[in-house]
């Protein structure tokens, strides 16, 4: 999985860049750097699985489109002030991706983007690694002490659970696939559909070997995701489903749908997840008739 991240970062990153010289329909300036905005939304989005904040993907791209740079030149260019514009280059620099000079006033610059792609893939597995062996420590600890426990046999409550953020959303969303036992359906626009193969939640339903079923709009651009997918398991949805309705379910005992969804960026992703049958039921149902309408659309 870490070659796949590792190999997908940088095709993404390296297709995505946008020059000076491109037509741009839609863009962003940087100083004098005009970019076009879509594509610099979906590389911002994926440093911030990564823990990057917004203005700190801000910087980092500046810094890596024009090269080396001052802190007040930096600060002007992306309209930042230039004391918090320290902050973020500091941030940067812990993280490893930027470095700075010796030389008055200092430059910054950032490493190359093969670089950068390592370094934050190799901390963030750090991490998992770490988490995953303290997992059995916190574990013995939490059974030290005593509790107080109600052994009833009433029949499981109806719960509910608010996640709020593109990294708990997407923790969730592979905790659901990993535990599913026969089958997950998932619904959402293309462009959530493009989330999802970036986290390779496709490459988890693969491994899984379970039954799913996913009903999207396909075109040309996302067209290439689905690719090593069985055709017999996806369908093309109608345009005329709105891109806001997104849900996966799993198994008919859990369904996540979200409230405000990829469209957003990273930290304003939120979605509900929930075992209630009345829920389950409704979206179960909804996702059954699009599949079965023969006037959705076309397998792909």
């Amino acid at each position: 999985m870490y070659v796949f991240v590792y190999n997908y970062a940088i095709r993404v990153i390296n297709q995505k860049l946008v020059f000076p010289t491109m037509e741009i329909t839609s863009r962003l300036q940087l100083g004098n750097f005009p970019v076009d905005k879509a594509n610099y939304d979906e590389i911002k989005d994926y440093f911030g699985t990564f823990g990057l904040t917004a203005n700190q993907v801000k910087v980092f791209f500046y810094l890596g489109k024009v090269g080396q740079r001052t802190a007040s030149d930096i600060a002007k260019a992306v309209d930042i002030p230039r004391s918090e514009t320290y902050h973020l280059l500091t941030a940067l620099q812990n993280k490893g991706i930027v470095s700075a000079t010796f030389e008055h006033p200092i430059k910054f610059s950032t490493v190359s983007i093969q670089e950068v792609i390592h370094v934050l893939v190799s901390t963030e597995t750090e991490r998992v690694k770490n988490l995953k062996n303290s997992g059995p420590i916190l574990e013995e600890l939490w059974e030290k002490i005593p509790g107080f426990f109600n052994d009833s046999d009433d029949e499981p409550e109806e719960k509910f659970q608010v996640l709020q953020g593109g990294n708990q959303v997407i923790s969730k969303i592979f905790d659901m696939i990993l535990n599913a036992k026969t089958e997950c359906r998932i619904l959402g626009s293309e462009k959530d559909m493009m989330k999802f193969y970036h986290a390779n939640f496709f490459g988890a339903l693969e491994e899984r070997a379970i039954d799913y079923k996913i009903l999207t709009p396909i075109s040309k651009k996302s067209q290439y995701i689905f690719e090593n997918m069985d055709n017999t398991k996806i369908k093309k949805l109608c345009s005329s489903v709105k891109d806001n309705l997104c849900f996966l379910i799993k198994d008919n005992d859990e369904v996540l749908f979200f409230i405000k969804n990829s469209t957003g960026n990273n930290k304003e992703m939120r979605a509900i997840c929930t075992n209630s049958e009345t829920i389950i039921y409704s979206k179960s149902l909804l996702f059954n008739n699009y599949w079965s309408n023969e006037n959705i659309g076309d397998s792909k």
